[in-house]
């Protein structure tokens, strides 16, 4: 059995019910192991420690009396910091927030209370959730356990690092082009992005509001299932919030899993790493050793994503982020003399360069003269692209690709952002079009570093979309293996 702070979030919760463990042990020895590998990994912006052991004692005392809440009882949960947690730092990676305490739980945070998880820590991000590497911190850059030279990928890279390293037993992200699924990918876990509306946003830092999604990290399937069950379900605090039917999603792993399943031909060209590539086609080919049915599809619009993305993306993060100007909440420049120049000077010292790059091109693409030419016209791609997988699931059941077109790369290495934005070129599309995907694990690379094999699925389907993933996973040993830190 893997040391204590490696095992599945399913395997604690056995050991919890089992009274083998107890919450505050188990706790005790995930800051044990934080205190040796955080100096290196930088993963959180921050922790309380009494505050979680006071959670753990708490389930502690819930299940001696009979009364504890479910898997997720005395469990230790990381939090991306862009999601809300009542008296606690809410920063997004961003100096502009850096003083900011939350005075509320976001929806996710309420219901994982409610099933008895121990909340531990607000995890690193790239600032605002703009990113591929979780380079764009104002608290530095997170490390890749696997190679601490590397990057865990982003925008969730403290949630995937945390996990990865030993420091939480799973997390939550959230998934606006990728953010979820690529740093699972780097970072040798399971990532999953749930179909727009069906995880509520409520508390979640906005970024661009029509394709933010949070989302489960997990080692296993089986995890990501469990925090799905508990995060999932509508929400009349979320306008977006779809009325949608949460199965058992754990019960649903051993269910009948997709049969149909198609190979879309435009994610396997010209940039794909050749490793990651025969990685990809081996897990096709166990499915078709399966007995799947697996054809060649079609998504012809894939190559207009990175642009409509980045249109409409930035146009809603310009919008969003309007809001933080000095006066409400968040940081003020002490050298303003008037108003005006309060809104300029506190925005400029507290937003970063990603981030500024990023709401002067949404300003623009929604400014008088340019709006029908950029932001319309992308609304009207993002359409044809939503059609494109919808048609495709007129054949098959689901679809397979790579994760991310290359494993973690060097820190410092992409200092074009044009470069970083093409990381995620096979993860944003799922995010255009509202559907659910998840990565798993799927090999890796010569040198040691992860690859991700990406599940696309229809949308509210994800007991299938889980089940297809756990039939590869219990037949591979990827998702058992572990960083040496």
């Amino acid at each position: 059995m893997p040391p204590l702070h490696f095992q599945s979030l399913a395997t604690l919760a056995a050991r919890l019910e089992r009274r083998e463990l107890s919450a505050v042990e188990l706790m005790q020895a995930l800051l044990a192991r934080t205190c040796t590998v955080e100096p290196r990994v930088h993963a959180f912006n921050s922790y309380d420690e009494a505050d979680a052991l006071a959670q753990a004692s708490a389930s502690d005392a819930r299940r001696a009396a009979g009364q504890a809440r479910g898997p997720l009882d005395g469990i230790p949960v990381g939090l991306k910091d862009v999601i809300a947690v009542r008296d606690q730092p809410l920063t997004a990676s961003s100096k502009i927030l850096s003083n900011f305490v939350s005075p509320y739980d976001a929806t996710v945070t309420r219901k994982l209370q409610d099933a008895g998880a121990v909340l531990f820590g607000r995890l690193n991000c790239d600032e605002f959730a703009m990113g591929s590497s979780n380079e764009n911190s104002a608290f530095g850059p997170v490390a890749n356990p696997w190679d601490l030279t590397r990057v865990p990928g982003g925008s969730s890279g403290g949630s995937a690092a945390a996990l990865a390293a030993g420091e939480v037993v799973a997390s939550l992200g959230s998934d606006t082009g990728g953010s979820i699924r690529q740093p699972a990918a780097l970072c040798g876990l399971v990532g999953l992005k749930p179909t727009y509306g069906l995880v509520s946003r409520y508390g979640l830092v906005a970024y661009a509001s029509s394709l933010d999604q949070i989302g489960p990290f997990g080692r296993t399937v089986e995890d990501a299932a469990i925090l799905l069950g508990a995060i999932a379900g509508h929400d009349e605090l979320d306008s977006t919030s779809y009325h949608a039917t949460v199965p058992d999603y754990r019960a649903a792993l051993s269910g009948p899993a997709p049969r149909r399943l198609g190979i879309p031909k435009e994610y396997f060209g010209a940039g794909l790493d050749p490793g990651i590539g025969a990685a990809v086609e081996a897990a096709v080919k166990f499915y078709r050793d399966r007995g799947c049915e697996v054809k060649e599809v079609s998504l012809p619009h894939t190559s207009y994503c990175l642009d409509a993305y980045y249109v409409i993306a930035t146009a809603e993060a310009s919008s969003n982020l309007a809001r933080f100007d000095g006066v409400r909440y968040g940081h003020r420049s002490k050298a303003a003399t008037d108003a005006i120049d309060l809104y300029a000077k506190s925005r400029a010292e507290g937003f970063g360069a990603e981030v500024k790059r990023r709401i002067i091109l949404g300003t623009y693409v929604l400014s008088s003269g340019y709006y029908d030419a950029y932001y319309l016209r992308a609304q009207k791609v993002r359409t044809l692209i939503r059609r494109d997988f919808l048609r495709a699931f007129e054949e098959v059941d689901a679809l397979l690709t790579p994760t991310s077109p290359a494993p973690a790369f060097k820190l410092g290495e992409k200092a074009d952002p044009l470069a970083l934005y093409l990381c995620d070129i096979y993860t944003i599309g799922v995010n255009l079009a509202g559907l659910p995907a998840i990565s798993v694990p799927c090999g890796f690379t010569n040198s040691g570093l992860p690859i991700g094999l990406q599940l696309i699925g229809q949308p509210f389907k994800e007991a299938d979309l889980l089940a297809l993933a756990h039939d590869y996973e219990q037949a591979h040993d990827w998702h058992t293996r572990h960083p040496n830190l």
